[in-house]
């Protein structure tokens, strides 16, 4: 059934939240106020730090949250719900607040990347949706900058979308690449939708489709002079290809069309060793400034060993390990209950678990950020209680709830503090002011910077550590007393 219906993004969702939903509203607590936060647990490629993206995607989802006529009757289809409620569910809206870290933001974690608060209801429809896009999202983006940090200024291109694991997985991936620090993307469809740069060669096909190699890039630059990016690998590089290319920008520079940005691009083969000979070739034609692109299952760590073996590669076409974030295919956030309304109290939840990192911290939080006022680096980040606040004329000390024993103190008037979740729904109204996407690209440009090195390395990175303050610590512990109370 359903194949002429039109179905909304409501039903974007894992089947246990609508019964849940249906329970609560017939045991009368689906209205019951309450408080949702959504972190994650370890950082994805054994990172230091994992880039937040999603939240422009988010602000849609939520903004036009609602189920119509064709999703009520699949629901009711199903034989699972009851008149009454699926009434219910045609009236939903989402009516509370949200506070997030803005994209591009540096989180670590057991950080507050986001907190909920509105009816339960509502945040149950909203978790499945909701983690599904900034869980993707933050990954890539978070792959994307380690290949950011590896390509060092070089052009990123994002070259993903033929082994996208769909559609949405293809176009969100290549805008939080951007967002990662890719370039543009080959992407048409996603370049049309968030205005990202486009990018593209040819393929071997157009080489293949003419009798020489040296008619196909002649045909090539009659028709496209101004993106002069040869594919020199369909034959033989060294022995045909290069020396074709050498020949058609010897014939554009006499014409005076050989325009400001040419070269190849290598799709196979030993990319280090063909690209310095190729470079030793361009050189001695007089064309030292011939760009050498490079493509073929290319990631951080393959472009690194590249870079150390001096390759003369300066551009760089990504795609299958960053769209599938091949290496870490999954960053593992999650959505839980921090607290709740009864009896018009405000009761803080916790979450116990045989596993100690899957406690969760209770209350309604919010993180500071600390920064050397010299430097402009991140210090540490505290989770605080909503409403903390740190005075910055006094000593700060720094306790790891892990190593207790490992302290150290920030001294009063030399650092800067910064409250991280922003509002973005109030209300159920969006309240913020949504940045374009080469802004939030600038922003998370600024925001790696104030990382130390020592955080940004692909391999053995350092680790933040992120503590609770002392009254989270202390919320959390009188919790957790009163909940493993009933085990005793």
């Amino acid at each position: 059934m359903g194949g002429d219906r039109v179905y909304t993004n409501a039903l974007l969702t894992d089947l246990y939240q609508l019964t849940m939903i249906q329970g609560l509203y017939y045991e009368g607590k689906h209205e019951q106020r309450c408080i949702f936060d959504r972190y994650y647990r370890n950082n994805p490629f054994n990172g230091g730090y994992t880039i937040v993206a999603g939240l422009d995607h988010l602000i849609d989802y939520v903004g036009n949250l609602h189920f119509n006529d064709g999703d009520i009757d699949y629901l009711r289809s199903t034989g699972m719900f009851r008149p009454e409620f699926l009434a219910y569910l045609r009236t939903l809206r989402f009516t509370g607040d949200i506070y997030a870290m803005p994209e591009g933001t540096i989180a670590f974690p057991q950080e507050v990347l986001l907190r909920v608060e509105t009816k339960k209801a509502e945040a149950l429809v909203l978790e499945t949706c909701m983690s599904m896009i900034m869980n993707h999202e933050s990954l890539i983006a978070t792959k994307a900058r380690r290949v950011r940090t590896a390509a060092g200024d070089d052009t990123l291109m994002e070259f993903g979308l033929r082994r996208a694991q769909g559609k949405s997985a293809g176009v969100y991936g290549a805008r939080a690449a951007v967002i990662g620090g890719f370039n543009g993307t080959s992407n048409v469809y996603a370049g049309a939708r968030f205005g990202l740069p486009v990018f593209g060669t040819m393929a071997h096909s157009w080489i293949m489709s003419f009798p020489t190699e040296l008619e196909a890039f002649r045909a090539y630059c009659r028709q496209y002079d101004d993106n002069l990016i040869l594919l020199a690998d369909t034959y033989n590089t060294l022995k045909q290809g290069v020396p074709d290319a050498i020949t058609v920008f010897k014939e554009l520079k006499a014409a005076r069309r050989l325009p400001p940005h040419y070269g190849i691009r290598l799709d196979s083969g030993d990319l280090a060793y063909l690209s310095k000979e190729a470079h030793k070739m361009f050189t001695a034609a007089g064309f030292d400034d011939a760009i050498i692109a490079a493509s073929n299952d290319l990631d951080e760590n393959l472009i690194s060993g590249l870079k150390l073996q001096g390759s003369a590669i300066n551009s760089w076409g990504v795609g299958t390990h960053l769209i599938t974030s091949k290496d870490s295919p999954s960053l593992g956030g999650v959505f839980k209950l921090v607290g709740q309304y009864e009896g018009g109290e405000f009761v803080p939840k916790i979450k116990l678990s045989d596993n100690a990192e899957k406690i969760s911290n209770p209350g309604r939080k919010n993180v500071l950020r600390l920064y050397d006022k010299t430097t402009g680096k991140m210090k540490a980040d505290i989770i605080v209680l909503e409403g903390e606040t740190i005075d910055t004329t006094e000593a700060f000390h720094l306790v790891a709830d892990d190593m207790p024993w490992r302290y150290r103190s920030v001294q009063g008037g030399t650092y800067d503090v910064r409250t991280m979740l922003e509002p973005i729904f109030k209300e159920g109204r969006l309240v913020y002011e949504r940045p374009g996407l080469q802004e939030i690209r600038t922003y998370a440009e600024k925001e790696i910077g104030t990382l130390w090195p020592e955080y940004t390395r692909l391999i053995n990175p350092e680790q933040m550590r992120v503590q609770r303050s002392a009254k989270l610590s202390e919320l959390r512990e009188k919790v957790l007393r009163k909940e493993s109370a009933n085990f005793l």
